[in-house]
């Protein structure tokens, strides 16, 4: 099983005035009628509803909070026409850890390219000034991090994990719409842009993972074993989802 970037969905729509607003519709974890909508800062808008409701109680439900939804999409769409593509220049913001580093970028033909953490900048080091160079060394020193660090948190989420007897097998590899992934045997996959995000989501990801090595699917029993071992993880969950835009770029 594995923690989704974005979570599966059926994908639903409405209509406000004359725009026409989708949203995904996600099973909600809790036993509890109640339809939870959620617009994120990269303007997707997410509506956790139990699996027995039926699409038009859902849809009711939405269209009561149409108008909060429309004014949350257009202050969140304001923000983004402020984002501008990565550069990988000098003055650029990057995320290490749920902090964010202005980038500094040096060339120097006569030193070794890599990447450095100094004073709270993110200093790398190029013999020519190549935005794909400059790139590929941030995607190294983070995939560098990311292998030390969740080792680490492994090894202390596995503290609270009493059901897993040996530390299961740990690979990192990049995914397009995974956090994290657990195989059928054992062995637990995470993503390195995981690592530019806060410690507590970090640990979120891997306890998900560990919870499925004793539940394989997303059951109620999977979710009771989560909430005990992290019982606020649905606040880190948002948290991270929020930040998902940002540090996935």
């Amino acid at each position: 099983m594995n923690v989704p970037i974005k979570a599966n969905r059926q994908l639903m729509s409405f209509r406000y005035g004359d725009q026409q607003i989708a949203f995904e519709r996600v099973k909600r974890p809790q036993a509890t009628s109640k339809v939870l909508i959620k617009v994120h800062p990269d303007c997707r808008v997410v509506v956790s509803a139990p699996e027995d409701a039926d699409n038009e109680m859902v849809l009711s439900a939405v269209k009561k909070r149409s108008r909060w939804i429309y004014e949350k999409l257009r202050d969140f769409r304001k923000q983004l026409e402020h984002i501008t593509p990565r550069q990988y220049i000098s003055g650029e913001s990057h995320y290490y850890l749920g902090k964010q580093y202005l980038l500094k970028v040096i060339e120097a033909p006569e030193q070794a390219q890599g990447v450095k953490l100094l004073r709270g900048k993110l200093e790398v080091s190029v013999k020519i000034k190549s935005a794909e160079k400059i790139k590929t060394l941030l995607a190294d020193w983070y995939k560098a991090r990311a292998k030390e660090i969740f080792a680490k948190r492994l090894d202390a989420m596995l503290e609270q994990a009493l059901w897993v007897t040996d530390c299961p097998p740990l690979r990192i590899l990049t995914m397009q719409t995974q956090w994290g992934s657990c195989s059928p045997n054992g062995r637990i996959t995470l993503n390195p842009h995981l690592v530019k995000a806060p410690r507590e989501c970090i640990d979120y990801v891997i306890l998900h993972e560990l919870c499925h090595i004793a539940e394989h699917n997303h059951s109620e029993r999977f979710y009771r074993l989560m909430s005990k071992v992290m019982p606020k993880w649905e606040k880190t969950k948002e948290r991270l989802d929020g930040m998902a835009s940002s540090i996935t770029s």
